[in-house]
Parts: structure tokens; C-alpha cells; sequence
């Protein structure tokens, strides 16, 4: 086996950088050009935010506080889980343009293509996230950390989002058509995110589930999230290892999302064609 030496190395994986990132501008300057895209990507976590605090808060009882201070956390993670199915669409929909097969025929690293668009979509959900804060302020939710922990919170859903977008990635290359990346990339989000301690307290659930509902990465990471911006005065968490430890499980979860599935879509995309 011949290794590359040094100077090679770091030249290839600067040309990756660059072109990664050159895609990722490419995919932004979508948004002014088509808004409704932004927009609604926002309206859907809005309207969320205000049937579980207005609809359904009434109905969910927390002890130890307020529904919606346990409600922000799982909302935020829900969105940035949600925002690996839009990465499965958008590339279904290159595929299905036929831009694929253009980019494989430049010269380009061949992850720059799946990097850009996870990327471009990591950056369209902070705005998100800033919106989606503004209106949990004004139902009532409130952090009771420092800034330092806060953005430590922020900065674990957009490495959680980024792991979902790679999921996302792999599915939109897999799938044949951008009609059934749009099922598939939801199907499987639904009972991810309500098996979990986004929306009610893992101690109403049976017993048997428990266990299953602790191991979920969605609920280390709104537990992670919840204890860094002070709501954790609602989400109970003795007994559950991973929740005891929800910052670490979260970006372990993380790590191996990115690694596991950036590998099955690259190696995917080198063998991808349109339809």
C-alpha cells in the first residue's frame, strides 16, 4: 500500500475544504431566490411551539415546573432532527436533475458535494433556531444558565442536526425519486422523536420502554440541552445512565452518526446516477 506523502495530504484535504465550501455558498444563494423554502421551514417548529404550549400544555402535567420550559428543548431537537429530511430531499432532487452526474464528472473531492449541502442546511438552521427562540421567549420560556452554558446548548443541537443531515444525505441518494425521499425522510423521524423526552416525561411511559426512550439519541440530547439552558427542574433523570451523562451520550451519538453515515453516503455517491 503506497502512502500519500504529507504535503499531498493536507493539499487534497484543502481542495475538499475549498470545494465543500464553495457548494455550501452555492446552495445559499438559493434562499433569497426561492424564500418560501426559508419560510417555511419556519412556520412548521412556530406553529409546534404554539399547539404543545397552548393546545396541549394544559393537558401534560410536569413536576417541578413549568410544561413550557420542558417544551423548548424538545422542540429545538425535534427541528434540527426534521432538518436531516430536507438534506435527503435536496439531494433527490439533484439526482433527479441530473446534477450529480455533473459534479462526479469535475474535478472535485467527492465529498465536497454531500459536505456543502450539510452544511448549507447546518447554516439555514441557526436562523431557525434564532426564530424559533424569539417565539419561545415570547410563550414564556426562559433559560436560567450563563451564556457560555446556553451557547453550549445551541452549539450540541447544531452538532446534532448535523448528524441528522448525513442521515438525510444517505437516504436522498438511495431513494429513487425526490417524492419518496420526502416519506422516507420523515417516516422514521415521527416515532424517533415522540419515543422520546421531547414532548412528555420518560417516567409516564411503560416500564419496558423506558429503557428504549433513555437510549434514544433524541432524548440525550434534549436532556443535554435542557440541563445547559437550566430547565432541568422538569425532566427528571435518576435512573437512566444515558440521561445522567446526556451531554457525552449526545455528542458520542453525534460523532458516530457523522462517521457512520458521511461513509455509506460517500461511498454511495461515487457509484450514484440520476434517474
Amino acid at each position: 500500500m503506497t502512502l500519500l506523502a504529507p504535503e499531498k495530504v493536507s493539499s487534497r484535504l484543502s481542495h475538499a475544504v475549498n470545494d465543500s465550501l464553495v457548494l455550501t455558498m452555492r446552495h445559499l444563494r438559493h434562499i433569497p431566490r426561492i424564500p418560501e423554502l426559508l419560510v417555511f421551514s419556519i412556520v412548521q417548529p412556530i406553529m409546534f411551539v404554539l399547539l404543545f404550549a397552548f393546545v396541549f400544555g394544559g393537558a401534560i402535567q410536569v413536576a417541578g415546573g413549568g410544561y413550557r420550559s420542558y417544551l423548548m428543548a424538545g422542540i429545538f431537537a425535534q427541528t434540527v432532527a426534521f432538518n436531516g429530511a430536507s438534506t435527503g430531499v435536496g439531494l433527490a432532487e439533484d439526482m433527479a436533475k441530473g446534477l450529480i452526474d455533473r459534479f462526479r464528472s469535475l474535478p472535485m473531492a467527492r465529498s465536497a458535494v454531500l459536505a456543502g449541502r450539510t452544511l448549507s442546511d447546518l447554516l439555514r438552521t441557526v436562523l431557525i433556531l434564532i426564530v424559533m427562540s424569539v417565539c419561545g421567549l415570547a410563550v414564556g420560556w426562559r433559560t436560567h444558565t450563563s451564556a457560555l452554558s446556553i451557547t453550549g446548548g445551541f452549539l450540541l443541537l447544531l452538532l446534532f442536526g448535523f448528524a441528522m443531515s448525513w442521515i438525510g444525505a444517505w437516504i436522498g441518494l438511495i431513494v429513487p425519486s425526490t417524492e419518496v425521499a420526502n416519506t422516507a425522510g420523515f417516516i422514521w423521524l415521527f416515532p424517533l422523536t415522540f419515543m422520546s423526552n421531547a414532548f412528555v416525561p420518560i417516567q409516564t411511559m411503560p416500564s419496558w420502554l423506558q429503557t428504549v426512550v433513555a437510549w434514544n439519541p433524541i432524548s440525550a440530547t434534549v436532556q443535554a440541552v435542557r440541563t445547559a439552558f437550566g430547565n432541568t427542574g422538569v425532566a427528571p433523570t435518576r435512573g437512566f445512565w444515558p440521561l445522567e451523562h446526556a451531554a457525552v451520550v449526545s455528542v458520542g451519538w453525534s460523532i458516530v452518526l457523522i462517521v457512520g453515515f458521511g461513509v455509506l453516503a460517500v461511498r454511495r455517491y461515487r457509484t450514484a446516477s440520476s434517474r
